[in-house]
């Protein structure tokens, strides 16, 4: 039993970061309809920045997001109006051209990233105190990514669904054909959106610094477990990925534990698959609720 809850409380916590994680990549989809394959890279270069500042001037990850917050978001807005918003067409012909973009986005991110920093692992040491939780053990380093993945992921919610901004968005989420008879400007909104979604997947990327090692070619992984919960979650739907999220980090903290922690990624695909497979609207539906 001691083991179960260990393996158990361990997933709820990896998962409250992975449902950070998609967050952002489910309104870059769900509203700009961008699927932003650079996702995971983007997330490495912020937890780069992040290990940087506190190897180099011990400056604390917290200070760190901070600062990466605006920079990505201005990064982010650069990146959808300079790559994405010179496409043409309808929104679902957009949507196509999408992928083969960031794709390449992909590429161009990390080839840099490899340049300059190449294959090493990066770490530190933050918070490594215990917590005792249900009798077991989890440093605070994990447990406070995880608060801090609640408390952005509330934030987001209730901008979403507690104010007009949050209103016209998911009105884009919608109907992005639709939103321009209510006096919305889709395509300002959803650059805002789309940078939105950047400043989420920074704020992931210094959390995971704080509690994993990691080196620049992991973005692709977390690009995938991104698009994992973004599936299973509902495209566009936040609670959804909240609920995904948890149960991707509950599936491999098990497979870790009581299978292999060198299938734990094998795992990741077979609920990829199973989420394309049955999940036409993911658990709890498409649309931002």
């Amino acid at each position: 039993m001691a083991s179960l809850l260990d393996a158990l409380v361990t997933g709820l916590v990896y998962g409250g970061v992975y449902a950070l994680l998609a967050l952002g990549l489910t309104l870059q989809y769900g509203v700009a309809r961008i699927l932003n394959l650079a996702y995971g890279d983007f997330l490495i270069a912020a937890a780069v920045f992040a290990t940087l500042l506190y190897q180099h001037y011990q400056l604390s990850p917290l200070v760190s997001l901070v600062l990466v917050a605006p920079i990505s978001f201005l990064v982010h807005l650069l990146v959808y109006h300079l790559v994405f918003e010179r496409r043409s067409g309808s929104w679902r012909a957009m949507e196509a051209s999408s992928i083969l973009l960031a794709f390449g986005l992909s590429f161009v991110v990390s080839g840099a990233m490899l340049a300059i920093f190449g294959g090493k692992l990066f770490s530190y040491s933050y918070l490594l105190v215990p917590v005792h939780i249900l009798g077991s053990v989890v440093p605070a380093n994990r447990l406070l990514a995880f608060v801090l993945a609640l408390v952005f992921g509330g934030i987001a919610y209730l901008l979403l669904v507690r104010t007009r901004i949050g209103t016209a968005i998911r009105a884009i989420a919608v109907d992005p054909d639709g939103a321009p008879l209510a006096g919305i400007d889709v395509r300002r909104w959803a650059g805002i959106t789309f940078a939105f979604g950047g400043i989420i997947c920074a704020a992931g990327g210094v959390l995971i610094s704080m509690f994993q090692t990691f080196n620049v070619p992991m973005g692709v992984s977390f690009t995938l477990k991104a698009l994992v919960v973004v599936i299973m979650g509902g495209v566009g739907n936040a609670v959804g990925a909240l609920v995904a999220g948890l149960i991707l980090g509950v599936t491999e903290s098990f497979v870790a534990r009581y299978v292999s922690p060198g299938l734990t990624l094998a795992a990741v695909y077979g609920l990829f698959v199973l989420a394309v497979l049955t999940m036409r609207t993911g658990i709890l539906g498409r649309a931002l609720r």
